[in-house]
């Protein structure tokens, strides 16, 4: 709301316009006019506003560098260490950009303690869970944090355009949960790919007869920092369900049964001859190709 004194009819006018547009979810006119009217605006509250939603509009809008240039002056008009939005939407903004310098300050602006250092933030945070866009819907992938903002995917994704290893931009509030093993951890929305991953998901069909049999063969691709995931596990639910607390039972189907590996294809057969010569009268597979 804006106050009774010190506001021009002009202020007023722009600053109704804006949140119209804003209202309206038009991002790019949204934070141009959110801007134009901070800059009308005397100190105070409503500016505040104005500059930190000018900078959220454009990163709705993906414009990170309008994101970026009213993320910093947003974030000069808060204080420091009282976990003000502004820094945290600055630390994204300028984590896309990989400008690391401002991002690190950002997050000390926002209250967080991460280890010193210069240059990219690449940490181990920890797991979480990231919801991301495969151009047929959506997918809760396991990944571990490496920043307040970006996860490195750690499952394969049932869905072959997307991949194992990529690193990608998530938002800063939590849209659901997961629990697992006892631990609960956030699910994140994506923003964007940070960056993408050379690894392409295979499919292979093999006989895995004891529940030994797939953690070996899980094992082992681990072991080369690769990855496998077996479809039976895929669980869908609706939006609502996604969006809500979702325990996850560690079920290890066994049986001959098709999996998904994450791995170059010439390794990929190398380290299933490996794993089927363990145990040559049970272990088989056969059918190994990029997924389609």
């Amino acid at each position: 709301m804006l106050g009774r004194f010190r506001i021009t009819a002009a202020a007023r006018a722009a600053h109704t316009a804006a949140y119209a547009a804003f209202e309206a979810e038009d991002w790019p006119l949204a934070g141009h006019q959110l801007a134009a009217a901070a800059a009308m605006l005397p100190a105070g509250r409503a500016q505040r506003a104005a500059w930190f939603d000018a900078a959220l509009a454009y990163k709705f809008a993906r414009d990170w560098a309008r994101a970026y240039e009213h993320g910093r002056t947003a974030a000069s008009l808060v204080e420091r260490g009282k976990e003000e939005p502004a820094f945290w939407n600055l630390g994204i903004a300028a984590t896309m950009l990989r400008e690391w310098d401002t991002a690190r300050d950002a997050w000390a602006g926002y209250g967080l303690r991460l280890p010193a250092g210069t240059g990219e933030i690449t940490e181990d945070l920890g797991p979480t869970c990231v919801r991301i866009e495969t151009g047929g819907g959506q997918e809760v992938v396991w990944a571990i944090r490496i920043c307040p903002t970006r996860a490195r995917i750690v499952n394969v994704p049932f869905r072959p355009s997307r991949r194992y290893g990529e690193v990608v931009l998530h938002d800063g509030v939590p849209n659901g949960e997961r629990v697992s093993g006892g631990r609960t951890v956030p699910v994140f929305d994506e923003i964007a790919l940070f960056t993408p991953s050379d690894l392409a998901t295979l499919t292979v069909d093999a006989d895995a007869p004891e529940q030994a049999d797939v953690e070996a063969l899980a094992d082992l691709f681990a072991q080369e920092r690769y990855g496998m995931e077996m479809p039976s596990t895929r669980r869908d639910l609706c939006a609502c369900c996604s969006e809500s607390t979702v325990r996850q039972e560690r079920v290890i189907p066994v049986g001959r049964q098709q999996f998904l590996l994450a791995a170059p294809l010439d390794r990929a057969r190398e380290l299933l001859d490996r794993w089927r010569a363990e145990r040559p009268g049970e272990r088989s597979w056969e059918n190994l190709h990029p997924a389609t």
